[in-house]
């Protein structure tokens, strides 16, 4: 009983005297590596990029084509390409569609519809229900971008009528969407797309307003295995019977995915597509809320088992205030509801949500492509370096605003704008100044129709939404007009050309990474 403890000992006396060999040989060898003394964080620049997309290739109604933009730090090399996902998956990325090797401009690329679906691809995959069925996908497409094409890279698909559906997600391990239930909307997809080499693991966690207590979770909603280079997709409209409400919580345990739902009152029609919203926090904001008349509804989620206590501020051109409706919103663990707010009617500007416990929104206006149960907007973090939007539309084709908020400081941006010809920095300088800039006031929002500068001809155009040296945190968002009608809102996400990296201090963990 005694030898092991004895190895144990002599075992640990031997780590430890190579950990303080390794310590001090690196010491000798490469001083400026050990001894670093605290400084500023660095920055490396972005070098490889990912963003996938549901639409593009896929058949009638949600058949679509690929806008994509990258806004770099420099123009030096770099190329982004467009590759079909593959009906089942494969063990590398699909036929090409296009290849992007040019920076600062808008690329626009048509996807030809994929090839039908096999019966045996509609056969649905091992574990699927009645009330679930989990099959292949068809259409779907990666942007695998590097160099200067990566940073600050925006993809966005764009349905028939040339306006944009959706914005393209990234890889990530856990995704958030709150919204119409299946009551309000009808058919809800699930889209589950890997761009990675390997399968990727997925499960599905589901809160309503039908039901109280812990998420739904069934065998279907669990396991579900996404093909390398390809997509699977899930009709849960009839798990989400008679709900006016869901949230739906996409996470994986092997590899990463992009999730997307979609939604629409027929199978048959166009419909919209859920933008993902931040996971829970006890903080939220929601920008990009238009002007327009209309109803005002707030979808909101408590995953977990504590009681909520959330309250509501505007932040409009007028300042912020606690809207009537907005206070005393107790909402039980577990549970999802919708509020209505109709103060907030007429009223563009953005919202903060805070609770006690984390919690997920987003905030339904009237509007939204034919067959959609709305346009939603959804919570999003602060502009940060910049923000890109890749297809705007002008003239007949639709028009733009951006609705800018600074919920505490004051805050400064330059808009700057791009077409398929013109490069941002070209296209600043056709208006004899380097963009527009825009002052918002502390606790204020801004709204800024958007266009392309006099002189230039496109009927679509790229935006570079670059916070000023001193400005304050800013959240936008962009709504898309046909006529009157509101289609869609989107929030302007950060579109970075470089990430931090955190100051270097001398310690052992420093040597060993």
């Amino acid at each position: 009983m005694r030898r092991p403890r004895y190895r144990q000992a002599v075992f640990a006396a031997v780590v430890v005297a190579a950990l303080a060999g390794i310590y001090a040989g690196a010491d000798a060898i490469h001083p400026t590596a050990v001894a670093v003394r605290p400084g500023p964080a660095a920055r490396l620049a972005v070098s490889t990029a990912t963003r996938i997309c549901p639409a593009p290739g896929s058949a009638a109604p949600t058949s679509a084509s690929v806008a994509v933009a990258a806004m770099p730090a420099s123009s030096a090399g770099g190329h982004a390409v467009i590759t079909r996902l593959t009906a089942g998956g494969g063990p590398s990325a699909g036929p090409v569609v296009s290849t992007d090797s040019q920076p600062g401009v808008l690329q626009l690329s048509t996807v030809t519809a994929a090839p039908p679906l096999t019966k045996a691809e509609q056969t649905g995959q091992p574990g699927s229900s009645a009330s679930v069925t989990t099959q292949d996908g068809q259409g779907g497409v990666t942007v695998s971008a590097v160099g200067a094409m990566a940073q600050g890279l925006e993809v966005e698909q764009t349905g028939p009528g040339g306006l944009v559906t959706a914005q393209c997600g990234a890889p990530g391990t856990s995704f958030w969407f709150v919204g119409p239930g299946q009551a309000i909307a009808g058919t809800i997809e699930l889209y589950l797309m890997n761009s990675g080499n390997q399968p990727a693991d997925a499960a599905v966690s589901v809160l309503t307003d039908v039901t109280k207590g812990p998420p739904l979770l069934g065998n279907a909603d669990n396991g579900i295995t996404v093909p390398p280079h390809g997509m699977v997709v899930q009709s849960l409209g009839r798990l989400l019977r008679s709900s006016k409400v869901i949230a739906l919580n996409v996470t994986t345990s092997v590899g990463q995915v992009v999730a997307a739902v979609r939604e629409s009152q027929s199978a048959r029609r166009d419909g919209g597509w859920l933008p993902p919203t931040q996971a829970p926090a006890r903080h939220l904001v929601i920008p990009g809320l238009p002007g327009n008349t209309g109803s005002r509804s707030l979808y909101i989620a408590v995953p977990g088992s504590a009681s909520a206590q959330v309250e509501i501020t505007a932040v409009t051109a007028k300042g912020s205030y606690q809207p009537t409706g907005g206070t005393g919103i107790d909402l039980l663990g577990g549970s999802a509801a919708a509020i209505p707010v109709p103060s907030l009617d007429g009223i563009p500007g953005a919202i903060m949500i805070s609770a006690n416990v984390p919690v997920a929104a987003t905030m339904a206006v009237q509007g939204g492509p034919v067959g959609s149960p709305g346009a939603l907007a959804v919570s999003s973090l602060p502009i940060g370096e910049q923000g890109v939007l890749a297809d705007d539309p002008a003239r007949a084709a639709g028009s733009t605003e951006l609705v800018l908020s600074a919920p505490r400081q004051a805050a400064s941006v330059r808009i700057i704008t791009a077409t398929a010809t013109a490069t941002a920095t070209s296209s600043a300088s056709a208006v004899g100044q380097p963009g527009t800039v825009v002052q918002i006031k502390a606790g204020s929002s801004v709204v800024v129709p958007v266009s392309l500068p006099r002189g230039v001809k496109s009927d679509a155009f790229a935006l570079v939404v670059k916070p000023l040296t001193g400005s304050g945190p800013v959240y936008a968002g962009r709504i898309i007009f046909s006529g009157r009608t509101v289609q869609s809102i989107l929030p302007v996400p950060p579109a970075l050309t470089w990430i931090p990296l955190p100051a270097v201090r001398d310690s052992l963990s420093a040597i060993l990474r």
